[in-house]
């Protein structure tokens, strides 16, 4: 085929659908020849592009993302409580379980009546707004710009903010669970524009103020301002108002009546956000002062029991994030707690008191007896009592030493101290030249434990006892701090024994199962351990002092290890140590501190300590519960119900007569005469008879009536008269 001239092509290069004049028309437009293979488009008909515009893709993301909106909403308003949104908030309840289910005490909260946003003073409202949600009035619900500032905040500057409103706020306490999740936040924002849509904002407001939490159990500004001012919201001053609404970040931590310190510190940044708000002057804020707190005594209801006291505000710091009913499942093992109970009912205790708790390593208590009664003194004394030690504080200061380099067959002076200010003596008044350090920690040998304490300095032996947990003071420089003369709780040194026994401490003591830490949580913890021969060492030393030294009165079946403890003039008594993946401390001693009869760690506490861990251990059976006694009232305390004597009723001699197919018994109760027939008619009593004994009982019943009013308004008169009301 001839190339024209000035192609630049060869017959070769040619293509075969080049046209006579050499071009190639594009393929896909009318007239062109169809490639080899292919379909040519029908007459007329464009045909499809070969490849996917960018703007097709991005209109297909934005339909499906607008799908997936429309969907997900679709799917909240089936799940999101919305139906429930605008109905009167219950107040709330928690309820403590034992491990196995069973209830061991149920709380109800501090709630007052709802505020009025139209009574309450501006600076009041303007407090929380100006803290809280500084766009109330002119969002719809959810604020885009505050979220945006929170992010760009987290994000830079290392603080954590949060940027819901009051409204989200109000959804998420009242009508969710506190779960962090994306599908909680879009419920919260869904009820917050449903919420918008029924209510005003001043009834928001209300329903927010009325119901958020305030800390120590409180609920609702109204209340809130009784408890920690002892004045009725109305009547708030700017610096109460400013220290109110600073509490919403973090009740519990933040509560005046726990650590004003950091209220006040809050209180001072409300204060700066209403400036910035423009609700208050820079002058007039540096002028407010803090205000003083006025919480006025109440009679708290008792829980029932020492561990439901210790749990229970636990408890509240994990439940408030919600406002709804809560069952919380403790770590108490109804078992073991009637162990414990067993154990102590079965100790000769004379007047003394006794306190118990067990804990596994981790820390999670499982029982805990804080006295001998309840009834008669809710007093804590496992978490509240600070008592000393005795000799059951020097596992800090052989601790200390084998750290240090010291070892179980390493020897020390065993000779009285005639040296110094300070000469303790052996309670045995046993000396000898030398002892090794195990059978000096056996023997519990005061003169011993002193030189060692100043052989290894008490630095050691202080931050020996810190890193275990100690958190009391403890006094610097003091040699008879070896001896355990400074003051502790009970809790505090079992959950430092625990330390030893999982080889990881500190240990903080719980009432709630322990969460499994992720590796990060385990490498920022700040956990500590000993090395495998420093644990074996100072396991020696707990071991000889129960198997040949003061301990013999709790040794087990098992390998068990514990100290005894006895302070000076027998003032307290105790036993702690662990076998079997448990841990106890036991103590003994007066409230009033005065001198025990010659109980010492060895005796009583060693073995209440030996029967408590024989059962839960299972080397003894638990002694049969107790019947329950019946209660007209389950709800309240249990009162016998004891059928009183016939001689007790006041029932005159009755006659009995037979005759015309009929039984007579006639009588009289309280002077009153009865006369009762009994024939095949049944049981007949004399109308007259019924009349009168109704007639007196109607009778006793006003007078009683009557009384009850009188004694009632009495009461009610002197009670107004001792407690001025709220300003």
């Amino acid at each position: 085929m001839d190339v024209p001239a000035g192609s630049g092509l060869t017959g070769e290069d040619r293509s075969p659908f080049a046209q006579p004049d050499g071009r190639v028309p594009p393929q896909g437009v009318p007239g062109a020849i169809p490639a080899p293979g292919t379909i040519p488009a029908p007459e007329g008909e464009i045909p499809p592009p070969s490849h996917r515009t960018r703007w097709w893709w991005a209109s297909r993301g934005v339909a499906a993302v607008l799908l997936l909106f429309f969907l997900t909403v679709l799917w909240l308003l089936f799940t999101a409580p919305l139906s429930k949104s605008l109905e009167p908030i219950a107040p709330p309840e928690l309820t403590l379980l034992a491990s196995d289910g069973t209830p061991i005490a149920r709380n109800g909260a501090v709630v007052e009546a709802p505020v009025e946003a139209k009574k309450l003073p501006a600076h009041v409202k303007n407090a929380f707004i100006a803290i809280e949600d500084r766009r109330f009035y002119s969002h719809w619900g959810v604020d885009p710009r505050g979220m945006a500032r929170a992010a760009v905040s987290n994000l830079f500057s290392g603080s954590t903010q949060g940027g819901s409103t009051i409204t989200q706020q109000l959804a998420k306490f009242t009508f969710l669970t506190p779960e962090q999740s994306l599908t909680r936040k879009a419920r919260e924002a869904l009820i917050a524009f449903w919420l918008e849509a029924w209510l005003t904002k001043d009834e928001i407001l209300e329903r927010y103020l009325s119901n958020a939490y305030f800390g120590d159990n409180v609920y609702g500004l109204r209340a809130a301002s009784l408890h920690y001012f002892y004045r009725r919201p109305e009547n708030l001053t700017k610096q109460q108002a400013a220290m109110l609404a600073g509490l919403l970040k973090a009740p519990s931590r933040l509560a005046p009546t726990r650590n004003y310190k950091l209220a006040e510190e809050r209180m001072r940044v409300v204060l700066g956000a209403m400036v910035d708000a423009g609700y208050l002057t820079q002058d007039e804020a540096r002028k407010l002062a803090s205000p003083a707190i006025d919480v006025r005594a109440k009679k708290e209801l008792p829980t029932g029991t020492y561990f439901a006291d210790w749990a229970l505000p636990e408890a509240r710091k994990l439940s408030e994030g919600g406002y709804a009913r809560q069952t919380i499942t403790t770590t108490l093992d109804a078992r073991l707690q009637r162990a414990a109970q067993a154990a102590i009912a079965r100790a000769p205790l004379g007047k003394a008191q006794i306190a118990i708790v067990a804990m596994r390593p981790n820390g999670e208590v499982v029982a805990m007896v804080g006295g001998r009664k309840y009834a008669e003194s809710p007093f804590n004394r496992v978490t509240q009592a600070r008592r000393q030690p005795g000799s059951t504080f020097k596992l800090f200061v052989y601790l200390a030493a084998l750290r240090d380099g010291w070892e179980p067959d390493d020897t020390i002076v065993n000779t009285p101290i005639t040296q110094g200010s300070y000469r303790p003596k052996n309670a045995s008044e046993n000396y000898s030249p030398t002892i090794t350090l195990e059978d000096a920690f056996a023997r519990s040998s005061n003169v011993a434990a002193v030189r060692l304490w100043q052989e290894v300095g008490d630095d050691k032996v202080i931050r020996t006892a810190r890193d275990l947990g100690v958190r009391s003071p403890l006094a610097k420089g003091d040699p008879s701090l070896a001896l355990g003369t400074s003051t502790m709780t009970l809790m505090e040194l079992t959950a430092a024994y625990a330390g030893i026994a999982g080889n990881d401490f500190p240990v903080r003591p719980s009432a709630f199962p322990a969460q499994e830490q992720g590796w990060w949580d385990w490498l920022t913890s700040g956990q500590t351990s000993l090395s495998g021969s420093e644990k074996a060492e100072m396991e020696q030393l707990l071991r000889a002092a129960i198997n040949h030294g003061t301990g013999k009165g709790a040794m087990l079946r098992q390998a068990n290890f514990g100290k005894t403890g006895t302070t000076q003039d027998h003032r307290d008594a105790l036993f702690v140590g662990y076998a079997g993946g448990l841990v106890t401390g036991v103590w003994i001693g007066n409230d009033d501190n005065s001198p025990l009869n010659g109980i010492s760690g060895g005796g009583l506490p060693a073995q209440v300590w030996r029967d408590f861990m024989r059962v839960a251990l299972g080397e003894a059976a638990l002694p049969p519960k107790p019947k329950p006694r019946k209660s007209p009232n389950p709800q309240g305390p249990v009162v016998p119900l004891d059928i009183p004597d016939l001689g007790d009723l006041p029932i005159g001699d009755p006659r009995l007569g037979v005759g015309n197919g009929e039984a007579t018994i006639n009588t009289d109760i309280g002077g009153v005469p009865i006369d009762v027939r009994i024939g095949r008619d049944g049981v007949r009593i004399n109308p007259g008879t019924i009349d009168e004994v109704t007639n007196r009982a109607e009778s006793a019943a006003r007078d009683l009536e009557r009384r009850a009013r009188e004694v009632e308004a009495r009461a009610r008169e002197n009670a107004r008269r001792l407690q001025p009301p709220p300003p």
